[in-house]
């Protein structure tokens, strides 16, 4: 009796390495697109954070000066922002600047980064600012790296 012994090799075929190599290029291939926008969307939210620490910061600052603004900003970011050796900077690693915004069609498109724009006697209205709110409001405005800005008030 001859019996034909099939014998069964053991292994993956070419087309199931392909495939799978397929898949893995794929996954890789979406992290590495989705990567930038996640880092961005991170770096904005430590602005938001930032200004928000900005704005306690006033009102401390006001409350030490019956509730006036600071006039130096400077000294202000030396004084109230930076306690033991801390940095008040950018999540791109430059410090940040405080720019008095003075006029009423300030858009956006105008802002520098790195510059946290301040509007006295003002207030957020979403991303955008209105005058004339009091003499110890204070608005702070940041553009954000993924669009629109970020707008705080005391």
């Amino acid at each position: 009796m001859n019996v034909q012994q099939k014998q069964k090799q053991k292994g993956f075929t070419i087309i199931e390495v392909v495939l799978v190599l397929a898949i893995a290029g794929l996954i890789f291939l979406m992290v590495f697109i989705a990567l930038p926008a996640l880092q961005r969307s991170q770096r904005d939210t430590q602005r938001k954070n930032d200004l928000s620490r900005a704005i306690t910061a006033v009102n401390n600052y006001q409350s030490n000066n019956r509730g006036g603004l600071p006039s130096n900003w400077t000294t202000f970011i030396s004084s109230y922002l930076t306690v033991s050796n801390d940095t008040f900077a950018d999540p791109d690693g430059t410090d940040y600047s405080f720019t008095q915004n003075s006029t009423n069609n300030f858009t956006p498109s105008s802002f520098t980064a790195g510059r946290i724009y301040y509007t006295k006697n003002a207030t957020c209205d979403g991303e955008s600012v209105q005058t004339g709110q009091g003499n110890s409001k204070v608005a702070l405005q940041y553009k954000l790296e993924g669009g629109g800005t970020a707008c705080e008030n005391n």
